[in-house]
């Protein structure tokens, strides 16, 4: 199994390389460290304009012209704006790569950001926040995770409506100046490339940027609690937020393993004691989510009006039975479906440039395959049992959208 081999370089750029010399292919995450949670007060939404407005012409080139560059190198790529970074991703032939590299250069440190070209994308931000009204799960879950954080933590990555229409290309431009910078940037590679030509390349591409970024505001946290949102909707939502263990912790593997017996499929115990026992609701699930210092466990269901007390009088019960611990059958079958979710994402290189991006941002060091499967090898009953009882989820954070509030919720 191939090693990545990470390095820093002298502008504080992190470059992380898994070569994988059978492959003619490249795919490359780039990860910054610009999100909403950074955002300037006043501009909730700014990472999110930025990242659509970089993209409007760069380097020598226009819009158009630059997007035609990336096409006649075939690069598939994306990027996208969330909480605690922006990311680019590209998937492209291994022969291209000072060429691709130099176009992302052009986009990340000599951008155009035309002020002709920002009113589309303050319209296309405004839509897709709009569209929250349209996706009661996701407006539901926006509001919990804003009642769970003090800090910046709960802020929308889509922004705030009167700041998206509000913010100048003045103030964006220095936002951009201040923000967008090599240190704390990562950049990770998997393919057909050995790691000195990719150091090379993006020592070329990259060399001259320089810039310290902006930090992270410490993580704050509010008092559990309960919120309901009123919606005149056939359905009634309800998200449920538990502190968990963070990705550093030794117990990690314990907890994923839990969350997997909780809701690892269609024999886990919310599925089978929400959905096929007592057909309380259409959807429900539970799944481990969090920010870089603070993890946690959310719980979802989707219900009607009539049986939404039973239906969180249930999942809090299941996921607090959590405690009492779990069976060695439970444990064998989800070993193998995290495992097995692990390999598939293993073999494609673009998910493990990601994963790479992400170990490095939220640990400072990059997981091989190996180490993930013995960490959960090591986890018998009696241990995930032992971890359990001593750490039971209790006392969340509640939230319900629906046309009423539910009974007994304070």
């Amino acid at each position: 199994m191939a090693l990545s081999q990470v390095e820093v370089l002298p502008n504080g750029l992190t470059l992380a390389v898994e070569e994988r010399p059978w492959t003619p292919g490249v795919a490359l995450q780039l990860l910054l460290p610009v999100g909403a949670v950074n955002d300037p007060e006043g501009m909730e939404g700014a990472a999110n304009l930025l990242e659509g407005w970089l993209w409007k012409g760069a380097g020598s080139r226009d819009a158009r012209a630059l997007a035609d560059a990336f096409d006649e190198l075939g690069v598939r790529r994306g990027s996208s704006s969330a909480l605690e970074h922006t990311t680019f991703a590209a998937q492209f032939l291994a022969d291209k790569l000072e060429a691709v590299l130099s176009l992302f250069a052009d986009v990340l440190v000599r951008p155009h950001l035309p002020s002709e070209a920002l009113e589309a994308v303050r319209q296309i931000a405004l839509q897709e926040l709009a569209s929250l009204e349209d996706q009661p799960p996701k407006k539901m879950f926006a509001a919990l995770r804003r009642a769970v954080f003090a800090s910046n933590h709960g802020r929308n990555p889509s922004g705030n409506k009167a700041h998206l229409e509000t913010m100048s290309a003045e103030a964006l431009r220095e936002d951009f100046a201040r923000r967008y910078a090599p240190q704390g940037a990562i950049v990770a590679l998997v393919g057909g490339i050995s790691f000195e030509q990719a150091k090379e390349a993006i020592q070329n591409a990259f060399g001259d940027w320089s810039g310290p970024g902006v930090g992270y505001p410490p993580i704050e946290l509010t008092t559990p609690s309960a919120i309901h949102l009123e919606q005149d909707t056939a359905q009634v939502q309800i998200g449920l937020i538990y502190p968990d263990v963070t990705i550093d912790h030794p117990e990690f593997y314990s907890a994923r393993l839990a969350s997997q017996v909780l809701s690892g499929g269609s024999s886990s115990r919310l599925f089978t004691e929400v959905r096929e026992k007592r057909g309380l609701v259409y959807s429900v699930y539970a799944a481990p989510n969090g920010v870089k210092g603070y993890s946690y466990l959310t719980a979802y269901a989707g219900t009607t009006p009539d049986r939404a007390n039973e239906t969180l009088r249930v999942m809090q019960a299941e996921i607090a039975r959590l405690s009492e611990g779990v069976r060695e059958d439970e444990l064998a079958r989800t070993k193998i479906g995290l495992r097995a979710a692990l390999v598939m994402q293993d073999e494609s290189s673009r998910s493990r440039a990601a994963s790479i991006a992400r170990d490095l941002y939220m640990l400072g060091r990059v997981r091989t395959l190996d180490e993930i499967e013995a960490q959960i090898a090591a986890v018998d009953v009696e241990r995930i049992n032992r971890y359990l009882a001593s750490h039971p989820y209790q006392n969340p954070w509640i939230a319900t959208l629906g046309p009423r509030k539910l009974a007994g919720v304070e």
